[in-house]
């Protein structure tokens, strides 16, 4: 990246866009798996669909053996377009369209049950379908220290759960191939007793699925400046791989049956797969604070609003830059907190291209299309770049609405 790149790039794409590495995005699934597999052999990774669903990120993981964690009909079809077999899509989440759940099923994929208003669904899909058996899973709750109520699975202390055990186990075409949790604490102590409770939890019911899946919620890689905003040490793949698989290893030593241990990663593999560059419109100074408008706006870098820096780097264009101290960089919208990095120190001109690291999780599938539609994905390849997505344009968002 340098000058002359961002030049040529503005020259096609316009003065804001996304650079995407999927080579990046390919070594981090693999040294994640490895992680884990050089402790635990039957593992595997179960891509969060929902973090960033670019559907040649989708590809990538499907040709390195992954599955697909998805959690809406929308997502599923991404799936099955790059060419994902349906046993290897697993569909959790809150709320479930039944109509596309049975088409899933009835391909050999998997559903997590998450609540007990979908049980009645499957019976009625298990009665409608008696020469097909169904992959269920179950989504399962408990207390894992983390001072959070999660809301997603169902309580194994619950009334509701003990329904969703008899489920599967008194109907005859209903398969339990799995049981998973899901916590979105990503803190590498909490990870331990997820995998301690799950296995509790499994021997006390003399359970066995094929597969146990403890969800997401782990930290990726992430540059320096990031970490130290974190009240929290940062943990590599090596650490999560040494609190679970471990476990897994010696609680399986001696059973010819291993269950596949999932995880469902979304940031820890795509959050520095991605960068976003932004022309600076404008800088001026407001009752003595130095503020720059960019095109570009917090919701594409950080729609989820955490207050976090991201890494940053200023490309020169060519103007006179001055020194700032205390500057602000703020977005293109009308919302006053609009900004996408706060206290930068350093030169910048009217005219320069910032680059923010780190911005691959959340950011393109979470923006919205707020004043402006959503900027172009592009990969750099050589001397050239490919278009991953096209910029968005009126037509795509208005197409829906009547005139």
């Amino acid at each position: 990246m340098n000058k002359e790149t961002l030049e040529k790039l503005t020259e096609i794409y316009g003065d804001a866009f996304y650079i995407l590495d999927t080579e990046q995005f390919r070594k981090n699934f693999s040294e994640l798996k490895n992680a884990f597999s050089k402790i635990y052999d039957n593992f595997n990774i179960a891509y969060s669909y929902k973090t960033n669903y670019t559907p040649k990120l989708c590809k990538i993981i499907n040709e390195l053996g992954g599955y697909a964690e998805v959690v809406s009909d929308m997502e599923m079809e991404i799936a099955l377009r790059v060419g994902v077999k349906p046993e290897k899509i697993i569909w959790n989440g809150p709320y479930k369209n039944y109509k596309k759940v049975e088409e899933l099923l009835l391909t050999g994929g998997t559903v997590n049950l998450d609540s007990v208003y979908e049980i009645d669904k499957i019976k009625d899909i298990s009665k409608r379908n008696p020469e097909h058996t169904l992959n269920i899973g179950l989504r399962v709750n408990f207390d894992i220290g983390d001072g959070v109520i999660s809301r997603f699975g169902f309580d194994i202390e619950s009334e509701d759960f003990k329904k969703a055990l008899r489920l599967v186990k008194e109907t005859t075409n209903i398969n339990l191939i799995g049981v998973q949790c899901h916590f979105a604490t990503r803190s590498l102590d909490t990870w331990k007793p997820r995998a301690e409770r799950m296995l509790k939890l499994l021997d006390g019911l003399n359970l066995n699925p094929s597969h146990i899946d403890l969800g997401g919620g782990l930290f990726g890689k992430m540059d320096e400046s990031l970490k130290k905003q974190f009240d929290t040490e940062i943990p590599a793949y090596d650490d999560y791989a040494a609190a679970v698989a471990l476990l897994f290893a010696e609680h399986y030593k001696n059973k010819a049956d291993k269950p596949l241990l999932l995880i469902e990663p979304g940031s820890a593999l795509v959050g520095d797969c991605m960068q976003f560059a932004s022309r600076v419109v404008n800088i001026k100074d407001v009752r003595g604070k130095a503020i720059a408008t960019l095109l570009g706006s917090i919701y594409n870098i950080n729609p989820t609003l955490n207050k976090k820096n991201p890494p940053i780097k200023v490309y020169a264009m060519g103007a006179k830059q001055t020194n700032y101290t205390d500057l602000d960089f703020g977005g293109f919208t009308c919302i006053e907190s609009d900004y996408l990095y706060r206290h930068f120190n350093g030169k910048l001109a009217q005219g320069d291209i910032v680059v923010f690291g780190n911005v691959g999780s959340y950011s393109v599938v979470l923006k919205p299309p707020f004043i402006l539609p959503n900027f172009p994905v592009i990969e750099l390849r050589g001397n050239g770049a490919e278009l991953i997505k096209r910029g968005e344009i009126f037509d795509d968002l208005f197409h829906t609405f009547e005139f």
